[in-house]
């Protein structure tokens, strides 16, 4: 038997802002969740797309042109590879990550923000 995912327990176990969590793969495709509150970090991911799926609050995803997209509950985006863009939640938001196996977690920068994959893994 394959078990089900509960995207609200998994949501309701996240203890730290901007430190998503694997909660399925499918193929190449990690499934993650997020709790995220305040501003992120500016960066890009040079050879993977990123999808971003608002559960709970508002999302707001800058980009480098100076426009931004804002996300309801129920709406994603796909933000294309090498967009250097960042993810603002001016209240704290649940998301639902898509994101490639070898995707890093702050992209093409490290900062005390970064999750390596064995800690989203955990």
């Amino acid at each position: 038997m394959i078990p089900a995912v509960s995207i609200d327990a998994a949501l309701a176990a996240l203890t730290d802002h901007w430190s998503p969590k694997v909660i399925g793969r499918v193929n190449d495709q990690y499934v993650k969740v997020a709790k995220l509150k305040g501003e992120f970090v500016w960066h890009r991911h040079d050879d993977e797309d990123e999808l971003f799926q608002v559960i709970r609050g508002r999302l707001r995803i800058q980009f480098e042109d100076g426009s931004e997209t804002l996300l309801s509950p129920g709406e994603l985006c796909v933000i294309p590879r090498g967009v250097m863009h960042n993810p603002v939640a001016d209240e704290e938001c649940f998301i639902l990550l898509i994101e490639t196996v070898t995707t890093k977690h702050t992209g093409d920068v490290e900062t005390p923000m970064t999750r390596s994959i064995a800690q989203q893994l955990a």
